[in-house]
């Protein structure tokens, strides 16, 4: 039964994967066209040569003899050039459906949700895109091309076999079908080898992401050997999942060139049986080893299918398995767009959690009015970061709902949802470009007078006037060649162009040293004004001047107010403060 399910999934893949030759129906029948076609011109090279034998050269005519040869090199030019228009256009066409494929794959990612990305490796994800699809081009040239050229040219060498003799035929046929049958049990192993492969093949990648990207982190505690030591266990593992491919592939080989070898040596024995007994010409002995010789070659192409089929069939249910995964936030049916929101934000009896039956936020209920700036505060693991990741839908409530104007966020286009909120996080992410560009990211369409005045605001304007190319200063990989300070400046010019009515500050200071965080202050400040924001803050020092101060715990919402307000009432709020100002009055005095 399972063999059964196994056998109809196979297939329901194999149409699924049939649907991407659709844009390019008329290169898929010319590439099959010129395919067969030159495979069946391929026979008529040893009919000519049983017809030279037996009828052209009892009559001693030359010039016959010569218009056979001359008729047999035109085919031979001609299958020249159909054997262009297959290796130049069918690799096209492989090439073709891999980039569709990876454009595919690349979309579907972005609209997954970040849960998806908590939960899975990014190595794995960047193997899937590139590795996976490599097998799958090379399955949507070579798979239908081989498979249709082996068959028809299998089917015309064996119907000229029995035509000529159909008892050396008919040994021959059995010999092709008892390896036919080994390639299909081999290429049954090698799709359960190619699918651990790709397996190994994205945790070798993420060990290599992680042990280059995090160098600095590696070497600062000269961890050196152990990561070396992880590299080498996955390193190892990929080798292993290969060398299992490289047995079931060598043992198909071998067994096919057993067979192959076989096949000339009887259709060479068994001819010269029936040629010495007078019941096959020399001609038609002729044109049964030439057969022979022909019917090998998709032999062979067969036997590199059930080799390629696997690699891309394996790679393919690779890529279905991550285009089906529906995104867990999708825009509803009737979902409108958002343009100008004024920021009146309300959490009505929201509940969240990372992990089933394990809420992080329980029935949390907040108004937060527009222009308002609130800060939350709190231990770790509260939920501040969660409550504020909740309102651009990073992720969805398990109940409850958020308002943003009195609609449900549920009822907004994600993008233009998105568009009318910023986020300044702690980690800032920058792309490997220029200054210009990381800049730009906030409003695609900025002019160049818009990006400067996002820059100045953002007080970055100096530092990239030190720079010798200016805007076009290269940072490095996520701006390595930048400071906390500049980097958390840029992402805040960035978010000065994108001008968003609605901002969120996840500890976007709490990485920064006490100099560099009130310069950036000022520059938060100032992107503030005017603006609904939600500052998640781990120094209290930071967020004294905010309108309203919540206080998070594990049991949800435990006090909320002013500054002043909250240390009045001696509280949670107020031990923070108290056990904050005593480290740094403790500080300050050992720095004396």
């Amino acid at each position: 039964m399972s063999e059964r399910k196994e056998k109809s999934a196979v297939i329901q893949t194999v149409k699924r994967f049939f649907k991407y030759y659709c844009p390019y129906k008329g290169l898929f029948f010319l590439d099959l066209f010129c395919a067969v076609s030159a495979a069946l011109l391929e026979l008529l090279f040893p009919v000519t040569v049983s017809h030279i034998v037996d009828s052209l050269l009892p009559t001693g005519n030359w010039n016959l003899i010569l218009s056979a040869c001359a008729a047999l090199t035109v085919i031979y030019l001609i299958n020249t050039g159909l054997k262009y228009i297959v290796g130049y256009w069918g690799e096209c066409l492989g090439l073709y459906i891999e980039t569709d494929l990876r454009t595919e794959l690349y979309t579907h990612l972005q609209k997954l949700s970040f849960r998806f990305f908590d939960n899975h490796k990014t190595g794995q994800l960047a193997s899937r895109i590139s590795n996976d699809l490599l097998d799958v081009g090379n399955m949507a040239h070579y798979g239908p091309e081989h498979f249709l050229i082996a068959t028809f040219t299998l089917l015309g060498s064996m119907t000229l076999m029995f035509r000529t003799n159909w008892q050396l035929a008919l040994l021959l046929s059995i010999c092709v079908a008892v390896l036919l049958m080994i390639n299909i049990y081999y290429m049954h192993k090698l799709v359960a080898a190619r699918s651990k492969l790709f397996g190994a093949i994205g945790g070798f990648l993420n060990r290599l992401e992680d042990g280059i990207g995090g160098i600095r982190v590696v070497q600062a505690f000269a961890n050196e050997d152990y990561q070396r030591d992880l590299f080498i266990e996955d390193n190892r593992s990929f080798c292993e999942a290969k060398i299992e491919g490289f047995r079931n592939t060598a043992k198909n080989e071998a067994v096919s060139y057993v067979f192959l070898s076989i096949l000339p040596v009887l259709a060479l024995l068994g001819g010269s049986y029936f040629t010495l007994n007078g019941t096959m010409s020399n001609g038609e002995l002729f044109r049964f080893i030439l057969l022979t010789n022909v019917t090998m070659a998709p032999i062979r192409m067969l036997a590199a299918f059930s080799v390629r089929f696997p690699n891309g069939m394996a790679g393919f249910q690779n890529c279905v398995e991550l285009l089906d995964t529906e995104p867990e936030i999708q825009d509803a049916k009737d979902a409108v767009e958002v343009t100008s929101l004024k920021g009146d934000i309300r959490y009505e009896a929201v509940t969240f959690g990372y992990e089933e039956n394990r809420h992080v936020l329980e029935n949390i209920s907040l108004t937060i009015h527009a222009g308002e700036t609130v800060a939350f505060v709190g231990t770790s693991g509260a939920g501040k970061s969660t409550l504020c990741s909740l309102l651009p839908r990073f992720y969805e409530p398990d109940s409850g709902r958020i308002t943003i104007d009195g609609i449900d966020i549920r009822q907004m286009t994600l993008a233009s949802l998105r568009r009318q909120i910023g986020v300044v996080q702690q980690d800032v992410f920058l792309f490997s470009g220029t200054i210009r560009e990381n800049i730009r990211f906030g409003k695609l369409d900025a002019t160049e007078s818009e990006i400067r005045e996002a820059a100045r605001q953002a007080q970055l304007d100096e530092f990239i006037s030190q720079q010798p190319n200016g805007l076009d200063t290269v940072i490095g990989e996520r701006g390595v060649k930048l400071s906390g300070g500049q980097k958390q400046r840029l992402s805040i010019a960035r978010m000065f162009l994108k001008n968003p009515p609605i901002l969120i500050l996840d500890e976007a200071t709490s990485s920064l040293d006490t100099q560099t965080e009130a310069a950036i202050q000022q520059s938060l400040a100032e992107l503030s004004k005017g603006r609904t924001t939600l500052v998640v803050a781990h120094r209290l020092a930071t967020i004294q001047q905010a309108d309203r101060i919540i206080v998070l715990s594990e049991n949800g919402i435990a006090e909320q107010g002013e500054h002043q307000e909250l240390i009045q009432q001696g509280g949670i709020y107020s031990r923070l403060h108290q056990a904050q100002a005593g480290a740094k009055r403790q500080g300050g005095n050992k720095s004396k």
